[in-house]
């Protein structure tokens, strides 16, 4: 496997008043595991969103690395696939 192949990924997204996170393949939702989530009122906390999303990025590493052996080094954030922003699910 390519160094830096991309096995996948973390995707959040609102989900009416819940910001959810899910592990998904690079460029599709489908077949995403479900992760966690909180409510939006919290997300809007500058320091808990940060919190949730560290707690995030460390248990997608964890996956990753169960799979591949390699833990991720992470980049900055991405915007969604155009097909994924189509406003909350």
């Amino acid at each position: 496997m390519n160094e830096f192949q991309r096995v996948g990924r973390l995707a959040m997204r609102q989900e009416g008043e819940s910001w959810v996170a899910y592990y998904a393949m690079p460029d599709s939702m489908e077949g995403a595991v479900w992760l966690g989530s909180i409510r939006m009122t919290i997300a809007q906390h500058p320091e808990r969103k940060a919190m949730f999303m560290e707690l995030m990025r460390e248990t997608v590493a964890d996956l990753i690395e169960e799979q591949t052996g390699m833990r991720p080094s992470w980049g900055g954030a991405q915007l969604a696939p155009e097909h994924e922003r189509a406003g909350s699910a």
